[in-house]
């Protein structure tokens, strides 16, 4: 081995289980696992339904019993954040469709997503 240390370190980063990036605004301890998906929620999502998933008064919350996934199921987030969504539960006006936004996106937002809601107990 030429750098046992930094085998060590690398080893070391990929075992660790309880890796977490943390926003103190929520109080929501969030995986390493989860954090891609964190950042592209901030960076597209947020402005209308808030970092902390509350809504605004351009989105609704993603914390509201209309979106465990007994109603609205992954795929209606997917729809929403690829096609665009006519209003049918507030009246916010159409969601139109996210621009630059992918599948692959969309995968690592939406498990963010039921992570952070199930840790504010909403199933």
């Amino acid at each position: 081995m030429k750098n046992p240390i930094r085998l060590l370190v690398i080893s070391s980063l990929l075992t660790a289980s309880n890796i977490y990036a943390s926003s103190n605004e929520d109080k929501v301890n969030i995986p390493f696992r989860y954090a891609k998906g964190q950042v592209l929620f901030d960076k597209n999502c947020s402005a209308c339904h808030s970092s902390t998933l509350t809504g605004s008064d351009k989105g609704p919350p993603l914390l509201h019993s209309f979106y465990k996934p007994s109603h609205h199921g992954d795929s209606a987030f997917y729809r929403a954040g690829l096609k665009g969504v006519k209003a049918h539960h507030w009246n916010f006006g159409d969601m139109p469709p996210v621009a630059g936004m992918t599948e692959t996106k969309m995968k690592s937002i939406v498990s963010y997503v039921r992570f952070y809601q199930q840790q504010k107990k909403l199933y």
